[in-house]
């Protein structure tokens, strides 16, 4: 599944490629329209809408795409469709803005929500398999950005290069937190156009870049939603970057690059030592828990001096590894700048073979440091001490989402729901975790918190989607639409915000084929500080596991220092 993450949905925290839409699987009913939904038709012709106005922005196209079938620019046909109306807006709230947004909506059987998508990486082009797709599918009016970092003079699909953004600060700020805000008013106008009539429900869904728009809606603009989905947050934007240049610097090392077969030793070592000790069945080929995995990686094989094999380490691939356990810590002061990739990710989609690789990483992931430094940033020249204060001096209080304070969001009576899998080596989820934890100190109790943000632990999940253990469970980047409610994170939001009922538990589903059509386990997911406990039997059916109450924090954590909170509007 490592690679079909590379494959299917690379660009879940950065753009790996062209983007591909793969088809939806079958089974699914129509069940994903909740109980009780209200049910609207378009009001207005789909191609009176580029007469909307809307504040600091304008409509550039409204056309109806009927059939079933739509190709998106740059990408492959998506099936299964209703027919609806495509409409594509351009905000600029400032003069060296640019947001292009675009939002779908059905013309018939409209239940009556909003749903904003998120994107992925330093952005630049509208996402198609964030869940555009998925959410037309379920009756909501949808909508995705761009968030405004595109080269000019270009379309928004065209492949972005970090680079680009040298010297535009104000571009810095749309991608960090304006531009879902503007996603926020184009979309709404567009919908009470078409509608003649406003939402009466908005929400919002995301994963990694995704994730870091929506707690950075739930901070900075607490009144935009009233149900926010944050999946494996990028939202301590400028550290999580900073783990990438570390990493990178350590596996660019002389003779410190893994193959297949020794990551497979790696992540095979890990989880034959902690499989079945932290929650999850012993045959687990993945981590439930991986706090509670007390891996040594000195057990690691050594091989011989002069000899490199599948079956065992080099000193310098030994040495390069100890440093990604280590994370990134300032060396003046010892203070920890994020934390390192969990026990069990080594072989991740995004773990150490993609951390390592010259020819995605740097253009990909240092971005920040290009946007601080100039065009000739050099990695190899990066001083965790003082040249990580000024990236965070430059970048901070314009990219990081990192306040815990959500009192706004929750006065709104807005509902929040996050998670991470344990199997992803891209954003660590003892970020997250501590995040958690911080705002459950500013709440009070853990069960104050509950009442509007609840934290999910996905186990033998990678980044956003699949992995060898829970990979869908109807959230963004999953084609798979869910068969019911029980299965599907939107509507238990949806649940939670519209008639009060808390999610206990989403069932979560593996599969076994390319196509995910196939169902190889299934087993719940449940509010930390719970985890699914094995309680014997056959390890593939969710009725082998109880949620049960697992261990709080117990994550390495950032220093204060590089807990800078929300942006600065």
């Amino acid at each position: 599944m490592a690679t079909g993450i590379v494959r299917k949905f690379a660009r879940a925290l950065h753009p790996l490629g062209v983007s591909t839409i793969a088809l939806l699987a079958p089974g699914y009913e129509g069940s994903a329209h909740a109980a009780g939904s209200p049910s609207y038709a378009a009001a207005v012709a789909c191609e009176s809408l580029t007469q909307t106005v809307i504040r600091d922005g304008t409509v550039n196209t409204a056309e109806t795409i009927s059939g079933g079938t739509f190709t998106p620019p740059g990408s492959t046909p998506i099936t299964g469709l209703p027919n609806f109306c495509r409409v594509t807006v351009t905000m600029t709230p400032t003069s060296d803005s640019s947001i292009n947004v675009e939002i779908w909506m059905p013309a018939e059987g409209w239940n009556g929500r909003f749903l904003a998508t998120g994107n992925g990486g330093e952005a630049g082009f509208v996402r198609y398999d964030t869940g555009l797709p998925q959410g037309l599918m379920r009756g909501f009016a949808v909508a995705n950005t761009d968030l405004g970092t595109h080269p000019t003079g270009t379309p928004p699909e065209t492949q972005p290069d970090g680079v680009t953004w040298v010297g535009h600060p104000e571009r810095w700020r749309d991608f960090g937190y304006r531009g879902n805000h503007e996603q926020t008013i184009a979309g709404k106008a567009v919908v009470a156009a078409y509608y003649q009539r406003p939402p009466n429900y908005s929400y919002f869904q995301g994963c990694s870049t995704g994730g870091q728009q929506a707690i950075s809606l739930a901070q900075q603009y607490p009144a935009d939603y009233n149900g926010i989905i944050a999946g494996a947050a990028a939202n301590n934007r400028t550290h999580l970057h900073t783990m990438f240049v570390w990493n990178f610097k350590a596996l660019q090392q002389p003779g410190a690059q893994f193959d297949a077969g020794q990551l497979a030793l790696i992540s095979n070592s890990v989880v034959a030592a902690c499989a079945g000790k932290d929650g999850g069945s012993p045959a687990d080929p993945f981590l439930t828990d991986p706090r509670q995995c007390k891996f040594d990686p000195s057990t690691l094989p050594r091989c011989a001096a002069g000899t490199i094999s599948d079956s065992c380490l080099t000193d310098s691939q030994f040495n390069a590894l100890e440093t990604v356990y280590e994370g990134p810590v300032n060396p003046r002061t010892g203070q920890r700048i994020y934390p390192p990739m969990p026990f069990g990710a080594e072989s991740s989609g995004l773990g150490l073979s993609y951390q390592g690789d010259p020819t995605q990483l740097p253009s990909q992931q240092l971005y920040p440091f290009y946007w601080t430094f100039g065009a000739d940033f050099d990695y190899t020249k990066f001083d965790f001490d003082r040249d990580m204060h000024s990236v965070d001096e430059t970048l901070a209080t314009v990219l990081n989402a990192n306040d815990p304070n959500l009192s706004a969001f929750e006065a709104s009576g807005g509902k929040l729901m996050q998670y991470n899998g344990t199997y992803d080596g891209a954003v660590p989820f003892s970020d997250a975790i501590n995040y958690y934890e911080r705002a459950i100190k500013l709440q009070g109790s853990l069960a104050q918190t509950q009442d509007f943000y609840r934290y999910f632990l996905v186990p033998g999940m990678d980044h956003c989607v699949g992995g060898p253990g829970l990979g869908h469970f109807g959230q963004p980047y999953s084609t798979v639409l869910q068969p019911d409610e029980d299965h599907d994170i939107l509507l238990k939001l949806v649940d939670w915000v519209e008639n009060g009922n808390a999610p206990e538990q989403v069932l979560a589903r593996g599969y076994s084929d390319a196509s995910d059509t196939t169902v190889s386990l299934e087993r719940p997911i449940c509010p930390y500080p719970e985890l699914p406990v094995y309680q014997g039997g056959d390890r593939t059916q969710a009725s082998s596991f109880l949620c049960a109450k697992g261990p709080r924090g117990e994550v390495l954590a950032p220093a204060r220092r590089y807990l800078i909170g929300r942006p600065a509007r």
